[in-house]
């Protein structure tokens, strides 16, 4: 008879069915859903409380700063569809922050807000930090990113989708 050490055996910290590594992957998610949607709410709220962002023209303007990346651009189309109504797009841009961030942080809809944020972020990587050089250092295609694990997987845990889906069931 051979006595050993097992070496499967786990410490369970949160629930006796689950390990700790069961639930950190559980919530892994957690905290990129709370980075993403306070970024985005401050970045929707900034913008609309910034008397010179709204406007078409003057220091620290949308209209300004679009004209100033629209011969850098990726696409200078989006740029010129842009500054038909700049005060416009930037209240579009500053709504569409804070709708994806609320949707974010509380969980609802999700991937659908997620969705949006990535849209929002590609427009602005395409736009705005695409002259970058290096192309890391613009900082919108790495929000892209960060967008596209909440689009795959949503928010199953601690948000109102799992409210709803618990209730569906």
């Amino acid at each position: 008879m051979t006595h050993g050490v097992r070496s499967d055996v786990r410490m369970s910290y949160l629930d006796s069915r689950r390990d700790w590594r069961e639930t950190a992957t559980q919530y892994a998610l957690l905290p990129l859903r709370l980075f993403l949607g306070i970024t985005f709410v401050y970045a929707g709220l900034d913008k609309l409380t910034d008397s010179a962002f709204m406007k078409s023209g003057g220091s620290g303007s949308i209209g300004d700063t679009m004209r100033a990346v629209r011969d850098s651009a990726a696409i200078p189309s989006l740029v010129d569809m842009a500054l038909k109504n700049p005060v416009g797009f930037g209240y579009a841009i500053a709504f569409g922050e804070l709708v994806v961030g609320i949707g974010v942080l509380v969980g609802l809809l999700t991937r659908l807000a997620a969705l949006g944020g990535a849209v929002i972020s590609l427009s602005l990587w395409l736009t705005v930090s695409w002259a970058a050089t290096p192309y890391y250092y613009g900082n919108d295609l790495v929000y892209l990113m960060a967008w596209l694990p909440l689009v795959l997987a949503g928010a199953p845990y601690l948000s109102v989708d799992a409210v709803l889906g618990r209730r569906r069931r």
